[in-house]
């Protein structure tokens, strides 16, 4: 549960990265990037909250 969390705190810095970028440099494949990977983390953690939250309701 811990390393699904540390990457997802990557993968949210990867993007704030990549935005950075993207404003200092105006190259378009910064912001692509930035969208894909928040785009797939926010997936990621959709699924990893989703299964803690059926194992709790399974406990109950």
């Amino acid at each position: 549960m811990l390393i699904g969390r540390w990457l997802i705190l990557l993968a949210g810095l990867a993007t704030c990265v990549s935005i950075a970028l993207y404003l200092v440099t105006r190259n378009r494949m910064y912001w692509v990037l930035a969208k894909r990977i928040f785009t797939a983390t926010a997936a990621a953690a959709l699924v990893f909250f989703g299964v803690l939250i059926l194992e709790r309701l399974a406990m109950l």
